[in-house]
C-alpha cells in the first residue's frame, strides 16, 4: 500500500476526546472533555426552534451571515476599543478548532515555526504540524504557570518565527495573563514581526479580582493579531461548532479562502439561531456566566480541599489541574503514567480526568486536568467519588 502522509505520524487523536470514550464505557462522571451538562439559556433554544420552521436551509455566505457577523463586531469591537468591519475584518467558522486551523494555516508557511506555551491545548501542537510548520514551546511553570521573558525572547528571535499561540485564558492550566505580561509579548510580535494567534473562548470565565485583555487591543496590535474565539462556552452551545476569526482586513481575506476549501461554511440556520440570542443578551448577561463559574469554582476548589487532594487555584476557564504525585508515590500504583491513572480512576473512582502529559511538552508525569463545567448536584457526586481517593493515603 502506498505510503500515509508522514504528518500524521506525529501526533495522536485527541486524548481529551479519547478519556470521554472511556468514561462512557464504565459510566463514569465525565470532567475530561470539557462542556456543559445544563441546557442553553431559552432565548437560543427558542430561536432555535423558530428557525427550524422558518429557515434559512441553504447556504449562509461562505464567510459567514451578515447579521451574525453584524452581531459579533457590535461585541467585539467594545472589547477591542475600535470598531470591527463585519464586512473585512471577521470571517465566520465551523467552530474554535476550524478557527485555529485556518489562522495557522492563513500565516504559515512550510519550515516556519510558531512558538507555543506549554502546557497548551492539544490541538495547537497538531494544527501546528498540520500547517507544515515547526513548534518551539516555551513552558508556563506551575502552580503560577508564569514564563521566563528571556526564555521567551529568545525562542521569538530565531529565524522563522512566524507566529506565536496565546490562549487567554489559558486552557488546561487556568492562567490570566496579565496586561505587563500581554505587553512583552506584544513588544517581540512587533520587534521580530510575527502574528499572534490567539484563542479567547473563555473571555468570560474570569474568576476574583482577575480581567481578561485582549490581545488585540493593545496599541498596535490589532494588525498582527488574529483572534480565534467561538460561541461554544460563552453560551453553553458546544455542539454548535459556532466559531470566528478577527484580523486585520488582508488577513482576513485570504483566511476566508483558507475557511472556503475547509468547510465552505458554519450551518445557515445555526449561525441564524444564533444571531436571534445574541441580539437579546445585554450586560446581565456575561456577568451572569462569570459569577455561575466563579460559584462553581469555588464549590469544586473547597471539596477538593476537604478530601486533601492539592491543585492550582484557575484564574479562569473552568480546569482545574490536580497533583497527583502523592498517589504515584503507592506501592499499587508504581511505574504507573498519569494516562494510566486516569483510567484507573475511570474504573475504580468513577470519575474521568485527562492527563497531564496530553498538554506539556515537557516530561509531566504527575498532574492530571478536571473540569468543573457541571451542575452543583453531578460536582458533588465527583467529589464524594474522589473523596475515595483519600482512603488510599491512610
Amino acid at each position: 500500500m502506498p505510503q500515509l502522509s508522514n504528518r500524521v505520524m506525529t501526533f495522536t487523536d485527541s486524548v481529551i476526546r479519547r478519556m470521554t470514550r472511556i468514561s462512557e464505557e464504565y459510566d463514569a462522571i465525565n470532567l475530561s472533555q470539557g462542556y456543559p451538562d445544563w441546557d442553553p439559556p431559552r432565548e437560543i433554544t427558542d430561536a432555535l426552534a423558530q428557525v427550524a420552521g422558518e429557515g434559512p436551509h441553504q447556504y449562509s455566505i461562505t464567510f459567514g451571515a451578515k447579521n451574525l457577523r453584524e452581531a459579533l463586531c457590535k461585541i467585539e469591537s467594545e472589547r477591542f476599543g475600535r470598531t470591527v468591519d463585519p464586512e473585512q475584518e471577521i470571517v465566520i467558522t465551523c467552530g474554535s478548532t476550524e478557527a485555529m486551523m485556518t489562522c495557522m494555516m492563513t500565516v504559515c508557511n512550510p519550515g516556519d515555526k510558531v512558538v507555543i506555551f506549554s502546557p497548551f491545548y492539544e490541538n495547537y501542537g497538531a494544527d501546528t504540524i498540520l500547517s507544515g510548520a515547526d513548534p518551539i514551546f516555551v513552558p508556563l511553570t506551575p502552580p503560577e504557570y508564569s514564563f521566563d521573558r528571556a526564555q521567551l525572547a529568545e525562542a521569538c528571535s530565531q529565524p522563522g518565527v512566524k507566529a506565536l499561540i496565546l490562549c487567554n485564558p489559558s486552557n488546561p492550566c487556568g492562567k490570566v495573563f496579565k496586561r505587563d505580561e500581554l505587553e512583552f509579548i506584544a513588544s517581540l510580535a512587533k520587534k521580530y514581526d510575527f502574528y499572534v494567534v490567539t484563542d479567547e473562548v473563555y473571555e468570560y470565565i474570569v474568576f476574583d479580582d482577575h480581567e481578561h485583555i485582549c490581545m488585540a487591543s493593545l496599541p498596535g496590535m490589532f494588525e498582527r493579531t488574529l483572534t480565534c474565539n467561538s460561541l461554544s462556552k460563552t453560551y453553553s452551545i458546544t455542539g454548535w461548532r459556532l466559531g470566528y476569526v478577527i484580523g486585520n482586513a488582508e488577513a482576513i481575506e485570504a483566511a476566508r479562502k483558507v475557511h472556503d476549501f475547509l468547510t465552505v461554511g458554519a450551518a445557515a440556520p445555526i449561525q441564524e439561531a444564533a444571531c436571534r440570542a445574541i441580539e437579546a443578551f445585554g450586560p446581565d448577561y456575561y456577568a451572569g456566566v462569570k459569577q455561575e463559574y466563579q460559584e462553581k469554582r469555588d464549590l469544586f476548589v473547597k471539596g477538593l480541599d476537604a478530601i486533601g487532594i492539592p491543585h492550582s487555584n484557575p484564574e479562569g476557564t473552568y480546569f482545574i489541574m490536580v497533583d497527583i504525585t502523592k498517589y504515584l508515590e503507592l506501592p499499587q500504583f508504581a511505574g504507573m503514567s498519569d494516562l494510566e491513572f486516569c483510567e484507573w480512576m475511570i474504573r475504580n473512582i468513577g470519575v474521568a480526568a485527562v492527563p497531564g502529559s496530553s498538554f506539556f511538552r515537557e516530561p509531566i508525569n504527575h498532574l492530571i486536568r478536571l473540569h468543573f463545567a457541571r451542575s452543583e448536584s453531578v460536582l458533588n457526586d465527583a467529589l464524594s467519588r474522589l473523596s475515595k481517593m483519600a482512603d488510599l493515603l491512610k
